[in-house]
């Protein structure tokens, strides 16, 4: 089908045109039209790229994925856990502080 002039890609591009992922570019509209496929196919070829109007990108992953990247980002379950693998691990920090033995005041 012959491209309008002026007007961005309305269709998927090979995968190794998209940034290095594995999947495909969408146009919004195709996306949208063609949600199904693009669904499949974020399940199994991989991220999905979506743009509007050659800008403003999401990427539709399969809930694997997704899985693994909350994985590696996860949350400390309690403050000890953050404290525990905190990089400064081992750091000696001097934290005395002078005695502090109040103002005097004037009656």
């Amino acid at each position: 089908m012959p491209k309008a002039v002026g007007k961005p890609n309305s269709g998927a591009r090979p995968a190794d045109a998209g940034a290095g992922t594995g999947g495909h570019d969408w146009q919004l509209q195709t996306a949208k039209a063609k949600f199904s496929e693009v669904f499949r196919l974020a399940r199994t070829e991989g991220p999905q790229r979506i743009t509007r109007q050659g800008k403003e990108g999401v990427v539709m992953i399969s809930d694997e994925q997704y899985g693994r990247l909350m994985v590696k980002s996860r949350r400390p379950r309690s403050i000890v856990q953050f404290f525990r693998e905190s990089p400064l691990v081992g750091v000696h920090l001097d934290l005395e502080r002078d005695k502090d033995r109040g103002r005097r005041v004037k009656l």
